[in-house]
């Protein structure tokens, strides 16, 4: 037989080799049954991704299926890739987690407590989500770059002493974000488009999808009080198309991506810091962002968690997080997506989904039976 013609019969089977049937039919039920509408599962290792899959509807009234190259709005999974640009610099003596946020930033240096005493901020506290920073009201909802937003967070007095207890904080990344604007002299796109997502390929990744990509955007579902999915905006758009590019990068939660271009995020940090023979960060640093950070300070999402800088850190696996490994990190997003690395197992678990309206995102059934049924990958 012809090398051309073994080649073609051959395909198909390479094509389906990376679909593991027992973690898609976990997937199944919540799609059949209305908890969402579709679902894209991976799950890699350092070098490669072992399954990819696609259950269920992108959009029910048109009746297109999900794919395994859609764009889901993954929200807080941006947090890490946020404190990756952070280590970046640190590795180049451009800053310190360590350095008051006021170094770089000039409106910090009038910050005040909650009873009018001067106060002051770390990077790190803004990447532990321990600054005390209040956060953007609505009536900030139309701010458009990044300088804006934190003139107007360092106007507002601290809602705690720094570093006394963790309260999940969205100003907080994103004043560390600004940071890097002012430390590198870029915005905080081009920065991760030329130092991250350009060179790792990360291709469709974007805070601003341009319409190709946004035709392959999921769209996001909420139930009614039916149990029906209804359509639902993506909240921080404001009506606005995706792809409109007038409003500040969210590098708290702003990011589009696919499943295939996260993993490739996922394996650099599991091969602590090199993909494909290129170093983005030391070792050192993945593993100061994805250890605790945080202490003895109380944290959230679920139970047995902590947090290193912009990840959270599973300290002793329990409930949703039962099949992972103590020490495994990573992220959830508000709609429902996660991504978490096992750097026992060294497994990256991504699930993408686009369901508002959850009780606690990180803390969904979806989220348990994905994990379980990637357990023995």
């Amino acid at each position: 037989m012809k090398p051309a013609l073994l080649l073609a019969l051959a395909a198909p089977i390479f094509a389906r080799a990376s679909d593991v049937p027992a973690l898609t039919a976990a997937m199944k039920p919540f799609a059949d049954s209305g908890e969402v509408a579709g679902v894209v599962t991976l799950v890699a290792d350092a070098e490669k991704t072992i399954h990819l899959s696609a259950t269920g509807m992108a959009d029910l009234d048109s009746k297109r299926e999900m794919r395994t190259d859609d764009l889901f709005w993954i929200a807080s999974m941006t947090k890490p890739v946020t404190a990756t640009a952070v280590m970046m610099l640190q590795e180049e003596g451009k800053l310190s987690v360590d350095d008051p946020v006021a170094k770089h930033l000039p409106e910090f240096a009038a910050l005040k407590d909650a009873q009018g005493n001067p106060a002051s901020i770390t990077i790190r506290q803004c990447l532990t989500h321990s600054s005390g920073l209040a956060e953007a009201g609505p009536a900030e909802a139309g701010l458009v770059t990044l300088a804006d937003l934190t003139r107007v967070v360092a106007a507002k007095p601290l809602q705690f002493s720094p570093g006394s207890q963790w309260r999940y904080c969205q100003s907080s990344i994103n004043t560390a974000a600004r940071v890097v604007e002012v430390v590198s002299e870029q915005s905080f796109p081009e920065f991760l488009n030329k130092r991250l997502f350009g060179p790792l390929g990360m291709k469709d990744t974007s805070f601003y999808p341009d319409e190709a990509m946004v035709r392959r955007v999921a769209t996001s579902y909420a139930r009614d009080k039916d149990g029906k999915l209804v359509k639902v905006p993506i909240t921080f758009l404001g009506g606005k198309s995706i792809s409109d590019t007038n409003r500040y990068p969210r590098a708290n939660g702003g990011l589009f991506s696919t499943a295939e271009d996260y993993a490739i995020f996922c394996r650099m940090i599991l091969n602590r810091g090199e993909l494909d023979g290129k170093r983005y960060l030391s070792p050192e640093s993945v593993k100061l962002m994805t250890t605790v950070q945080s202490g003895d300070l109380q944290t959230g999402f679920t139970p047995g968690c902590a947090w290193g800088l912009g990840w959270c850190v599973i300290r002793e696996p329990q409930g949703v997080s039962a099949p992972l490994s103590p020490g495994s990190f990573g992220h959830g997003g508000a709609y429902g997506t996660q991504a978490w690395m096992d750097p026992v197992k060294k497994r990256a678990y991504i699930l993408l989904i686009q369901r508002a309206g959850l009780p606690n995102s990180d803390g969904s059934d979806i989220r348990k039976a994905f994990h379980q049924a990637a357990a023995g990958l």
